[in-house]
């Protein structure tokens, strides 16, 4: 069933003597989705991941993966996960084949199964006529692929992708996520976590965990219209930083219309529930102070906007 549940985290907490690492997390995965679980490096992530896999022992609060509590009986659901760490747990020493052959063992396939699962790898990685490269000698992307490849030879039902694309240029991240589609739409869920806004785009639904915390849940659209209505006026300063500056100034003072002053990259980004007098007002500020510009328009809020506006809120 497609809105058969798979997972479920209930109330789950990790504390680390005084120190709350995750603070009653709770959320379920459908069977045969993309959940994104996004937040920034430290936000509890890798501790949660852990605890979904059966790897580390909630303080409160269970695991549920397929009915079975990850906390007392992980071994009965092992053998239907697939996990991908940050580090993409690959013996650099051995050759692409050698890893997918060893990974394929250590899965319990052999004989024909076995010959069948690795080379589909091979061609799901892209690494045909490459099997006998040592892994080492591979690019970052490359690796990475591999790395998703040798994680998915049992065919996991439920795949933990942890901050795969962590350091991987954006060329090899987007190749990375086509994979990733693929794998799912041959009916495999994927957990993936990522503090990179871009790719939870990508999701079909997210949580933002802040602190240990969940501070959103839904589908991306969902999210966004919650958390910041209205639109954005977008501008691309020369002087990004001073142009920011101004624009806060006049939003505190209450004569620009906004909700938040962001900048973004070389971007200053204005939220607003009136975005035809703020675009004005925007061209205003900035040409009054001599400060040159281009690319002035509205467009849509995005998931860094809402995951700002989310963080801004509970500082």
């Amino acid at each position: 069933m497609a809105d058969e549940t798979v997972l479920e985290a209930l109330e789950l907490t990790k504390r680390f003597g005084k120190f709350t690492a995750v603070d009653g997390v709770s959320f379920s995965l459908r069977r045969g989705e993309i959940f994104g679980f996004l937040g920034p490096n430290g936000a509890g992530k890798t501790t949660t991941i852990r605890m979904l896999l059966g790897l580390l022992k909630p303080t409160a609060g269970r695991a549920l993966v397929f009915g079975v509590d990850m906390s007392k009986a992980a071994h009965k659901v092992r053998a239907r996960l697939g996990y991908m760490s940050q580090k993409f747990s690959l013996y650099r020493d051995l050759t692409v084949e050698q890893n997918l052959r060893f990974y394929a063992r250590a899965y319990g396939l052999s004989g024909k199964r076995l010959q069948e699962r690795v080379r589909y790898a091979v061609e799901i990685a892209g690494l045909r006529g490459r099997e006998g490269e040592r892994t080492a000698t591979l690019a970052g992307g490359w690796r990475q692929r591999l790395a998703l490849a040798a994680g998915i030879l049992h065919e996991p039902e439920l795949l933990f992708l942890d901050e795969p694309t962590a350091g991987v240029d954006p060329v090899s991240r987007r190749a990375f996520w086509n994979l990733i589609y693929e794998i799912a739409s041959r009916g495999t869920t994927v957990f993936v976590t990522t503090h990179y806004m871009d790719e939870a785009e990508h999701c079909e639904r997210l949580a933002f965990i802040y602190h240990g915390r969940i501070v959103a849940l839904g589908s991306p659209s969902e999210i966004k219209r919650e958390h910041l209505p209205g639109e954005v006026v977008q501008v691309t300063p020369d002087d990004p930083e001073t142009a920011v500056k101004l624009l806060r100034e006049a939003y505190e003072a209450g004569t620009l219309a906004a909700r938040g002053v962001n900048l973004h990259g070389a971007q200053a980004r204005v939220l607003t529930d009136e975005p035809e007098r703020t675009l004005v007002a925007v061209e205003e500020l900035l040409g009054g102070a001599g400060i040159g510009y281009s690319d002035l328009d509205v467009v849509p809020p995005s998931l860094e906007d809402a995951f700002i506006k989310l963080v801004r809120d509970r500082l």
